[in-house]
């Protein structure tokens, strides 16, 4: 072999190992890329659905009576409200319903027991704490004045039903208040419920697993409460901290006011609200290893003071405020669904 041919030869296979090398690092680089991708993915998704037909508005009280949601009272900006507004769940539409005949009212709470709802509490345009508490029967579309609240008249309390008993618990009555009352539907009567070890705050948020109710975060004297608890209708159970950093390797902090929070599949939710600022953060409690993990961020503007539905394979988060901006949108959260943002 000549040498011109051997320079020719030695020229071509540097040139082929050259291409090799380039199409290893490109194969790499796509590989990684696409591995990052995979790590990117995760599961929830929030679904905008259909516009509420009412006024927009914020502090309203929210409960579910089988397929349907009850969105009642709130602010708008301008008014407090009285009117009651029903969601089909199976249809994705609204109907309005027979007025709430109380003061209209913000920040009040509501539960359902038996196929009825529950409202409490709040306050009014002269800014007064209300104690009066009425039930909602969807069947009759009738409103019923009941016992007024065992406890102070309040607003930013929570409330939840565990079993066929109603409760309402924490507040603000000119100071913040950690007392719990249990409501006995059949006498019709108010019983103080003993025994929470927590701190004082309002604004906090609750969610109900297997008729277990979960209860935390809040505001007390400025501060974001970090303590978190179980109550299944006679105990209370200290549970880990929203503050968790006692293991390097699953550290968080949930730490917010004004939230909105739902269960859903086993595992409680609470997302937008107050931490530092309104935020679209969302996070996710799983009751069998006490502990929370961060899921896809509220794709609706960040706000405080939403309201949320719950059933059986759904959930909405809708309402809100972001400081005198009223929202009226309403967000369907889809768990088993991967994240997508453009949905």
């Amino acid at each position: 072999m000549n040498k011109l041919n051997l320079m020719k030869k030695t020229n071509l296979i540097q040139k082929s190992k050259i291409l090799f090398l380039a199409t290893l690092i490109i194969s790499l680089l796509f590989v990684s890329c696409s591995d990052d991708d995979d790590d990117d993915d995760e599961y929830g998704n929030w679904v905008e659905s259909s516009t509420f037909d009412g006024n927009s508005r914020a502090n309203s009280v929210s409960f579910t009576i089988g397929t349907k949601g009850y969105l009642v009272t709130g602010y708008d900006g301008d008014d407090y409200l009285s009117d009651t507004w029903e969601y089909n769940s199976e249809g994705d539409y609204w109907v309005e319903k027979a007025p709430f005949p109380g003061a209209a009212r913000s920040a009040a709470v509501g539960f359902s027991i038996n196929g009825k709802g529950y409202l409490g509490t709040g306050y009014n345009d002269d800014d007064e704490e209300l104690k009066d508490f009425w039930e909602y029967d969807p069947t009759s579309d009738t409103w019923i004045q009941k016992a007024d609240f065992g406890g102070t008249a309040r607003y930013g309390a929570i409330g939840f039903a565990i079993g066929n008993d109603g409760y309402i618990g924490t507040g603000y009555d000119g100071s913040e208040q950690k007392d719990f009352w249990k409501y006995d539907v059949a006498t019709d009567s108010w019983e103080q419920s003993v025994g929470f070890g927590g701190q004082k705050r309002k604004d906090a948020s609750v969610f109900i697993i297997d008729d277990v109710a979960y209860i935390g975060l809040g505001i007390h004297n400025g501060s974001y409460e970090e303590d978190f608890y179980s109550f299944d209708g006679s105990n209370w159970t200290r549970l880990t901290d929203l503050d968790d950093d006692d293991d390097d390797d699953d550290d968080y902090e949930v730490l917010l006011s004004s939230g909105a929070a739902f269960s859903m599949n086993g595992l409680g939710y609470v997302t937008t609200g107050i931490s530092g600022a309104i935020t679209t953060e969302s996070w996710s409690y799983d009751p069998l290893t006490d502990t929370w993990e961060e899921v896809p961020v509220f794709e609706g503007s960040a706000r405080q003071n939403a309201s949320a539905f719950t059933f059986s394979d759904k959930a909405f988060v809708l309402m809100g405020r972001s400081g005198s901006y009223y929202f009226d949108d309403v967000w369907e959260f889809k768990p088993d669904e991967l994240e997508n943002e453009d949905d």
